[in-house]
């Protein structure tokens, strides 16, 4: 598996912009992946050095339009901690 079909896109919340100040950078991920895959992927797109990932699995919304509901896709949520002697992720820099 391909590093970016493990990450696939950021997180990008008022909660996720006030934990990138204590090093925490929030990404969804692959349903499949797991926190050593995730740390690796990190690693390697951003150059940058991960103590920890912590994951939850999302379970998708009910939504209805009409008299026809239905539920949108499951998916999982990764929580990534960046040691303290690594730089900040470049791709969030300019959204703070």
């Amino acid at each position: 598996m391909n590093v970016y079909d493990i990450v696939r896109k950021p997180i990008v919340t008022e909660k996720s912009m006030d934990d990138m100040e204590r090093g925490n950078y929030t990404f969804v991920v692959d349903k499949n992946a797991t926190k050593l895959e995730i740390k690796n992927a990190i690693e390697e797109i951003f150059d940058v050095k991960v103590q920890r990932v912590n994951t939850m699995n999302m379970r998708g919304k009910m939504k209805r339009q009409g008299v026809h509901q239905g539920r949108r896709s499951s998916w999982k949520k990764a929580i990534v901690k960046l040691s303290e002697d690594s730089k900040s992720i470049e791709f969030f820099e300019g959204m703070e």
